[in-house]
């Protein structure tokens, strides 16, 4: 008689069961994730925590358990203070393949940024860790480079959704550190991926082969044929060294061109960073480098000529020998690899690169050279490069890889200079641009002279082109007030010179023309010359009169009421986005922001051009609401002594129903700002798992504001009692970081969350407004990525401003169509649904 077998699914179909979810997020097509795979370790567990510079950084712990790395992302990364409860937000299974995965996940998929592998080891259980994981609360030793010793997952409320908040908490143990004393993030951020397993971690053998070379390559190279383009990493332009700079690299910024060279079996070719072949114009760079007998792959570099007598880059130089084709003393500074001898360095981190590179060029022929790193403060490097006449500096971090696009983890620190300019002209557009092509810029001389100083095209937006276009056809002449060049007069646009141009340019040249010059801001408050006495309010439209101009706003800057007024002029088009169509509320200060303050709603006896009454469609038993029309009502107000704008949540069209949710992180006492990043963070992270995205502005005063677009489907109290719930739930969870409850005693050493804001009539301080407090700080739009180094709330303000202007309203790109229906959130929150 046959006997049955019995079978079973094997272990390797349940986890691609549970790698459902992943597999389903991702486009392998597209990103280099793996797709499944990767062998487990006799005798132990795997974990990794991977660093994920994604949307935010956060920090992802995978626990090896059923045959797939269960997974959590930490926003705040591991503590090693068990007093430190961390939130750990638990995400899909991933699989055992990725306890591997150090890359550049693309634009556009799911998860994109840098993921480097933080650290890795083996942990053990200190229970049945399935048993454990289902009840919501995982005891665990960790064996790693980094972590080491007990450590508890535990789910919070004790639910059992597939992305629940956890805490990652640290056991009281001998690895146990205050936080006062130890940070292992910020004193070990570094990748781990090519150090050995640690030997604690040992206890079986891994059934997969060492990644590691054989051949002296860095062992997370891969093998690949170097492509036949690539695109060169770019850096991106900052005001200010890192806060970092040990995990930095600084190498001299060349004043020349972008060349990239590509060595295969048919010889040399140089190509532009645009993928112009510039071969024949370099004819004895690619001889040279042929003559190098290098292998197969590609150089990133620069070309620079030397200047006569110091030896030093010239920038007009190198454009001459093209000219003249005298290129022959032309150098080649070879300062990265991604691709050399069969193998694919671009995911190798830098540091390691860079040694590969210097090995390639240990003894390099006449014209080629390695670019050198410089061991000193950047901001000692900058000043040092300025004094010789160099561009500046180029940072990079130690660890990054080469992406082929423009990334923060390069950085140029310029050896700008900046200053005022006349305005003197314009020219046409091309192509699709409207308005105009470029400024004419005059300077005058210690006689008073206008002189003709070059031409800016570059620092404009859509709007300010439109807006300075039309201000210029009002001073048009067909004069010229400045002697040009030829070229430039025969299609200049000439205008009275009345308005000045706020530039940063890298340097003068020999005919006193500035060279790479950027646009930054119309400086209405000031004037191309000298103004008659009485004539402070000269520069505003001819229909507002400002009454005191001079009278004091703010002792403590010493600022004017004009100065205010001209402040509203100049943000006026930015400020309109947040403004329009939305009810508002005033804050006056007739006696400056040290006096009384008057909150004001309704105009009463007042009347202020570009400020309008709204219809009485809502709570008729009070006078009208107002609304800012256009951006003379900002200039009219600010004549009427108002400093703030507060804006509602839903719009006059629809003003039952609001489109938008506020969370105010107002601060307590002995709260610093490192806490106040933080929360913003954990909100965020919160209102993410719920399906709701947040954009981030500074208030101008002590906290943060995220702002939550949202569909309008439920009236007023139904998202009141939905916000206030979601504040409710972070004052539960972290209730030594939030409370809910208002008023200065509940808020010592805890971050009030301000949901009031999401009343009926409630408003809020709006982007772009000037806050009525000492400093006169400002509401100001913010990318995420940017938070961690915005050093305060109140970081920009009436007097530097300026700084801040070209940013404008693109961290918020996106907020139109990012309106969610709060239905599904409500569902995960347990709301329910009012209305």
């Amino acid at each position: 008689m046959a006997t049955r077998k019995k079978t079973r699914k094997p272990g390797k179909q349940k986890a691609l069961a549970a790698l459902k979810r992943y597999r389903a997020k991702r486009d392998f097509n597209v990103t280099s994730e793996p797709a499944d795979g990767g062998l487990s370790t006799r005798g132990t567990l795997q974990f990794v925590v991977q660093k994920h510079w994604a949307s935010t950084l956060h920090y992802d712990l995978r626990l090896e358990l059923k045959g797939t790395m269960k997974s959590w992302a930490v926003p705040k990364g591991p503590s090693f203070d068990p007093a430190d409860k961390r939130m750990a937000v638990h995400v899909e299974d991933h699989p055992l393949a990725y306890n591997s995965f150090e890359g550049q996940i693309p634009e556009k998929q799911y998860g994109a940024g840098k993921v480097i592998i933080w650290d890795k080891g083996s942990w053990e259980p200190t229970q049945d860790a399935a048993k454990g994981y289902r009840a919501g609360k995982l005891k665990f030793q960790l064996h790693g480079h980094k972590l080491k010793g007990g450590w508890t997952l535990v789910r919070m409320r004790g639910r059992q959704e597939k992305q629940d908040p956890w805490l990652l908490i640290k056991e009281r143990d001998a690895e146990a550190r205050p936080a006062s004393e130890f940070s292992v993030i910020d004193e070990m951020p570094d990748s781990v991926a090519t150090l050995q397993t640690p030997r604690s971690a040992s206890k079986g053998r891994l059934t997969t082969r060492s990644a590691g070379n054989r051949d002296g390559m860095p062992s997370s190279a891969v093998r690949k044929s170097p492509p036949a383009t690539l695109a060169p990493v770019l850096a991106t332009l900052v005001d200010r060294p890192p806060a970092d700079p040990d995990k930095w690299v600084f190498e001299i910024k060349f004043d020349g061109y972008r060349m990239l060279a590509r060595i295969g079996a048919g010889g040399v070719r140089l190509f532009t960073r645009n993928g112009h072949d510039w071969t024949a114009k370099l004819p004895h760079l690619s001889k040279t480098l042929k003559g190098m007998r290098l292998k197969p792959g590609w150089l990133d570099g620069e070309i620079v000529m030397p200047r006569d007598g110091d030896g030093s880059p010239s920038f007009q130089a190198l454009q001459n020998a093209f000219d003249t084709e005298k290129t022959r003393d032309i150098v080649y500074y070879a300062f990265d690899v991604p691709y050399y001898a069969g193998r694919d360095l671009t995911r190798v981190p830098l540091e390691q690169r860079r040694a590969v590179l210097k090995d390639i060029l240990a003894d390099p022929p006449d014209g080629i050279r390695f670019s050198d790193a410089f061991e000193a403060p950047p901001d000692q490097l900058v000043a040092s490069a300025c004094k010789l006449g160099l561009e500046g500096v180029i940072g990079k971090r130690r660890d990054s890889h080469y992406s082929g696009r423009r990334t923060p983890d390069w950085i140029k620190l310029k050896c700008s200079q900046r200053q005022d300019f006349v305005i003197v002209g314009w020219t046409d557009p091309q192509g699709s641009r409207e308005g105009l092509g470029a400024l004419l810029l005059g300077v005058r001389d210690a006689a008073g002279k206008l002189g003709y100083a070059g031409k800016v095209g570059t620092g404009f937006n859509a709007r300010n082109l439109a807006q300075i276009h039309g201000n210029l056809k009002k001073l048009a002449t067909k004069q010229a007030t400045v002697q040009a060049p030829a070229a430039v007069a025969r299609t200049a646009h000439w205008v009275r010179p009345t308005l000045i141009a706020e530039v940063s340019f890298a340097e003068w040249t020999a005919n006193r023309h500035i060279r790479h010059p950027v646009f930054h801001a119309l400086r209405t408050d000031k004037p191309a010359r000298k103004p008659p006495a009485g004539a402070a309010h000269s520069t505003l439209p001819a229909g507002l009169r400002v009454s005191h101009p001079d009278r004091i706003i703010d002792a403590s800057l010493k600022a004017t009421k004009i100065e205010v007024v001209r402040y509203y002029g100049l943000v006026g088009p930015l400020m309109m986005e947040h403004l329009r169509g939305r009810p508002v509320s005033l804050v006056r200060a007739p006696d400056g922001v040290q006096g009384e303050m008057f909150f004001q709603k309704h105009l009463e006896r007042y009347r202020m051009d570009g400020v309008a009454e709204l219809p009485r469609t809502v709570d008729r038993d009070h006078a009208p609401f107002l609304e800012i029309a256009s951006p003379m009502g900002l200039l009219s107000a600010a004549q009427m002594n108002v400093i703030e704008f507060h804006t509602w949540n839903a719009m006059k069209t629809h003003i039952d129903r609001p489109d938008r949710m506020t969370f105010d992180l107002d601060p307590g006492q002995g709260v610093d700002w490192k806490a106040v990043q933080q929360a913003a963070g954990l909100v965020r992270t919160l209102l993410d798992e719920l399906g709701l995205r947040a954009f981030l502005k500074t208030s101008g005063g002590k906290g943060l504001h995220l702002v939550t677009p949202i569909r309008r489907q439920y009236d007023w109290d139904t998202v009141k009692g939905f916000s206030q719930a979601v504040v409710e739930h972070m004052a539960e969870t972290l209730p030594r970081f939030f409370v809910a409850k208002s008023g200065p005693r509940n808020r010592v050493g805890r971050i009030f969350i301000d949901y009031l804001r999401n009343g009926f009539g409630a408003t809020t301080a709006c982007a772009w407004s000037l806050r009525a407090r000492p400093g006169l700080g400002i509401s100001v739009p913010i990318a995420w990525d940017e938070l961690p180094r915005v050093r305060s709330a109140a970081q920009w303000g009436l007097r530097d401003i300026h700084q801040r202007l070209d940013e404008g309203n693109a961290p918020w790109k996106g907020y139109s169509s990012s309106a969610t229906s709060l239905t599904p959130a409500m569902k995960k929150l347990g709301v329910p649904a009012a209305d």
